[in-house]
């Protein structure tokens, strides 16, 4: 698909919405799209048709549900990557949604890895102690790969996906890790319990266990590792 076509499927604000709203990763039906986008089911039929023509969705069908969902972590970069160049965010309208915004803005997930405040630190973290470089394209050193193996198991694989690269983050306007290594991370703060979901969206609060193992680890800054006071719901 040509450029300008790509770029054409997510310069309607209904499909850049439903875009948004799945960088949770979950696949979620259409009926629950149109509720968060506030359109109506017509509206909703025809964006998902054309986000799922052009690429950039994959569906689903279970019974009479249809779920979609990002085709991938490439879709889910473009997402992310376009919405940083977003002047200022979108405004909230509601306390709630302040709440909400402020709290992805310090740790959220972006598709499969950390972002945020905590995600870019944890980014700055690796390459500040030489277990990732930054001078030539992100790449794992070899005391990275073995710090990697030995803290976590995370080991490169054979596969398409890199198993490290950049990806800009839109609330601190610097990157955050992505890739085999990134999702691998998350994964891994999830299953040790150092991070937990906050309500049904992407905002992410970081555990007192998470937070002592983060500064043990890297020494995290404890402004990346605070809890919002008014998590959303």
């Amino acid at each position: 698909m040509p450029l300008a076509d790509t770029a054409a499927l997510l310069a309607d604000p209904t499909r850049a919405a439903f875009c948004q709203a799945l960088l949770d990763r979950r696949a979620w039906t259409a009926g629950e799209l149109a509720r968060y986008a506030g359109v109506g089911a017509a509206t909703t039929s025809e964006q998902l048709n054309r986000l799922v023509a052009g690429g950039l969705l994959a569906e689903e069908r279970q019974g009479r549900h249809r779920y979609v969902r990002l085709a991938g972590p490439e879709a889910a970069a473009l997402v992310e990557a376009l919405a940083s160049f977003a002047p200022g965010g979108d405004t909230p309208r509601t306390l709630r949604e302040a709440g909400r915004q402020h709290a992805e803005a310090r740790a959220r997930t972006c598709y499969d890895h950390l972002a945020g405040r905590l995600g870019v630190a944890l980014a700055d973290a690796l390459v500040a102690r030489g277990l990732v470089a930054d001078s030539a394209g992100l790449a794992v050193t070899p005391r990275g790969l073995e710090w990697l193996a030995d803290t976590f198991g995370v080991r490169p694989a054979g596969g398409r996906r890199p198993f490290v690269r950049s990806c800009l983050d839109w609330t601190e306007r610097r990157p955050h890790l992505a890739g085999v290594l990134g999702a691998a991370l998350c994964t891994a703060a999830f299953e040790r319990d150092w991070v937990r979901r906050i309500g049904t969206g992407r905002a992410l609060a970081v555990t007192p266990t998470g937070a002592q193992a983060l500064t043990g680890l890297l020494a995290l800054p404890q402004d990346a590792l605070a809890t919002p006071q008014r998590p959303p719901t």
